[in-house]
């Protein structure tokens, strides 16, 4: 196995506190990848057919599990046969290269290990061509060679560009657009900053937005025939332009950790929180340089903490925060709630062939339901063996055929090829 370090002068780590987490991007995903955070248009909605419908009792079939991810909440990116994730080993985080079956091909060590309350990485890698771009709890952010984990370039949010981090650490996953790489290191100097993919080179910051990071992902989108980057943030819900000026801005005040990516429809942006703060929908009207942000709704019908929100159709779905955990039906432009069911409690959710896969954070358990409006129908569950002790935030993937789950340490993946 490869063991790539990176060099004393770009491994001034940095000491402090350290949560992972519909428009297409450039990042082009073949069929059976998911090279990024919430698969190939950060929506985590797999594009894939002929999955299984219904699971037998026992769920689907374990086709490998492996050990040694080391600790942390990453979940995988998958891209040119090879596997990506991250995980602490000891004092140093590291991202991982695994080839189908599970075997480790190389290790690089990227930034300091741990973490203010839990310890272990948060980002799950970005992979873009031969290259893997990648973000550590502590601010490092690096980029990779796909092939072999060397070393390409590395900046310290922290260090390099005064970035104020939340109290848990950095847990955005980078964004990849045309040949910029996009994340949120926060602070004054801007909160959105833009770097040339090859070389690192800084190219801008936001200025006009110079709000603190939180703990979701950007997402790209073409609102209004304006390709921009959607961030949320502790304070705001913004749209930021290609050279990182602010299109449109709207207050929305969250509380403690702000985790889910935001969802895209068209020119609608819908954003929810944990914390009791519930969800938002804001139309987003005009076009070019005047912009302006219409507050449609707020409610506490969704409330998601960490476990992300599916849009399928006109609906969105979401395992909400309420009475510990439900799994929620919504229409997005309305607000109104099609239906609630327990389901496997609070989680994360995606979504593959007409099916959420709902993942309980307290048990790892997962349930295939139906994704209709027309009421909750469960088609299987699948009880994860190796259960860990900590909560089973890393999202389920679906790709190739193949369900994975991460939970700390180990990685199983399951069949979910229907026979033909």
């Amino acid at each position: 196995m490869n063991h790539s370090r990176i060099s004393k002068t770009a491994a001034r780590f940095i000491i402090g506190a350290s949560l992972a987490l519909g428009a297409a991007t450039s990042v082009q995903a073949a069929i059976g990848d998911w090279p990024q955070w919430r698969g190939p248009n950060r929506d985590d909605i797999s594009t894939e057919k002929g999955l299984l419908k219904d699971w037998p009792q026992s769920g689907p079939p374990l086709a490998w599990k492996i050990k040694g991810m080391g600790v942390g909440y990453s979940t995988v990116s998958i891209a040119d046969g090879k596997i990506f994730t991250m995980g602490d080993h000891g004092d140093s985080a590291d991202v991982l290269a695994l080839d189908m079956t599970g075997k480790q091909l190389w290790t690089t060590r990227i930034g300091k290990a741990g973490g203010s309350t839990a310890a272990g990485t948060r980002s799950t890698p970005t992979i873009d061509g031969d290259r893997v771009y990648a973000l550590g709890q502590f601010g490092d952010l690096v980029c990779l060679e796909a092939g072999t984990g060397k070393l390409v370039w590395h900046k310290d949010l922290r260090k390099d560009l005064s970035g104020d981090m939340g109290g848990w650490g950095y847990a955005e996953s980078p964004l990849v657009d045309g040949e910029k790489l996009i994340c949120t290191p926060g602070g004054r100097q801007g909160t959105l900053a833009a770097f040339d993919k090859k070389t690192g080179n800084l190219l801008w910051r936001s200025k006009d937005l110079t709000d603190g990071a939180q703990y979701t992902s950007l997402v790209p989108a073409e609102i209004n025939g304006t390709h921009q980057y959607v961030v949320l943030t502790g304070a705001s819900v913004a749209g930021i332009s290609l050279n990182g000026k602010v299109l449109w801005h709207a207050q929305r005040k969250g509380a403690t950790a702000i985790v889910p990516t935001p969802i895209v429809d068209g020119n609608l942006v819908y954003v929810s929180s944990g914390y009791n703060i519930g969800c938002d929908l804001f139309k987003i009207t005009g076009m070019g340089n005047d912009f302006e942000a219409e507050h449609v709704y707020h409610n506490k019908d969704m409330i998601i903490h960490h476990g992300g929100l599916i849009r399928v159709g006109d609906y969105v779905y979401g395992a909400s925060d309420e009475k510990r955990g439900t799994l929620t039906c919504m229409e997005i432009k309305t607000g109104k709630v099609a239906w609630k069911n327990k389901s496997v409690g609070k989680g994360s959710v995606a979504y593959a062939d007409d099916r959420l896969y709902v993942r309980s954070e307290s048990t790892g358990d997962l349930a295939l339901v139906e994704a209709t409006p027309d009421g909750y129908k469960q088609h299987g569950l699948l009880k994860q063996p190796d259960r860990s002790k900590e909560k089973a935030w890393a999202h389920p993937v679906i790709a190739g055929g193949k369900l994975y789950l991460r939970d700390i340490d180990v990685l199983l993946c399951y069949d979910i090829k229907a026979q033909s």
